[in-house]
């Protein structure tokens, strides 16, 4: 019989009988119990699961942020009710089932009444289109931070909602983002992240995004040391407001973003829409940034 199942015989009971058959140690019930629960394995096993004991190390800072993002995100929906005391629903995901796209009135918590254009086409439908541009837009994005704040633009062509109303619509629960770039070959891309925020502008407007997926690479939460740096994390600066970790400010160059070193991605700008990959040489045809609740959390 195996030491492994070994059980010891009544001689061998006593205390001072510490070795069972070939000289091997049975262990007390104390340490087997507490090598259970250790959270460090034998060196031997630590050093066979290396490469797996690498691969959790890596994803641990990813699951700590998801933690605490959804920590401060609140409710999984919106706590809002359906439709406000003024009638109006909190996002375009409550509108009512089969609604066309087209422009609706919503009055996510705590804000007053914004018009907005309700995506009922894109895949999940229910999105509310925070920002639209395209390469040949009229707009100008060079705006101060008080009209980045409040927003501008026309619902039915190019727009920015306005950076509070992003903070008051993801304060109501959890929500996910998807970014949408058209290149000038006309083909449709995005990038999504299953969870957004914006934080206050006591804060700086700071954008918090979740996990990537998509038919691109991450350029919103990796860091590109080669190009500007991330974007996840980094406060709102405008021509007047620079907030950004660069020596100059880079939203006199482009419009208000969420800037580190500048930018990787830029879709707040004048004839320059740039997704690496895809419009590297800011030559998009045009960008869409959607929002809606969802459950990650």
């Amino acid at each position: 019989m195996s030491g492994k199942g070994h059980t010891p015989s009544p001689r061998c009971a006593h205390t001072a009988c510490t070795r069972g058959h070939r000289g091997k140690r049975l262990k007390s019930g104390r340490e087997r119990f507490h090598n259970k629960l250790s959270p460090f394995p034998q060196r031997s096993r630590l050093q066979a699961g290396t490469p797996w004991l690498h691969r959790d190390l890596v994803l641990l800072p990813t699951v700590v942020a998801m933690l605490l993002l959804c920590a401060s995100a609140g409710p999984a929906v919106p706590t809002a009710s359906p439709r406000s005391a003024s009638g109006f629903p909190p996002d375009c995901s409550r509108l009512r089932k089969g609604s066309p796209s087209g422009v609706y009135v919503i009055q996510p918590a705590r804000s007053p009444p914004r018009v907005v254009w309700c995506d009922m086409d894109t895949e999940g439908k229910g999105w509310t289109v925070v920002q639209r541009n395209s390469h040949d837009t009229e707009l100008t994005w060079k705006q101060s931070w008080t009209t980045y704040k409040y927003g501008f633009g026309n619902v039915h062509s190019d727009y920015w909602l306005g950076t509070e109303y992003l903070h008051l619509l993801t304060q109501q629960g959890t929500y996910k983002v998807r970014f949408v770039v058209r290149d000038k070959a006309n083909v449709t891309h995005y990038a999504e992240y299953d969870i957004f925020r914006v934080e206050s502008e006591a804060s700086g407007y700071p954008l918090r995004l979740g996990r990537h997926s998509g038919d691109g690479d991450d350029y919103l939460t990796l860091y590109h040391p080669k190009k500007g740096g991330i974007h996840d994390n980094m406060k709102f600066s405008t021509v007047d407001k620079d907030q950004d970790q660069y020596s100059g400010n880079c939203a006199k160059s482009y419009g208000g973003w969420w800037y580190n070193r500048c930018q990787n991605v830029l879709l707040n700008a004048k004839n320059y829409i740039v997704w690496p990959g895809f419009c590297d040489n800011g030559d998009c045809a045009s960008s869409l940034i959607l929002v809606k609740p969802t459950d990650v959390c």
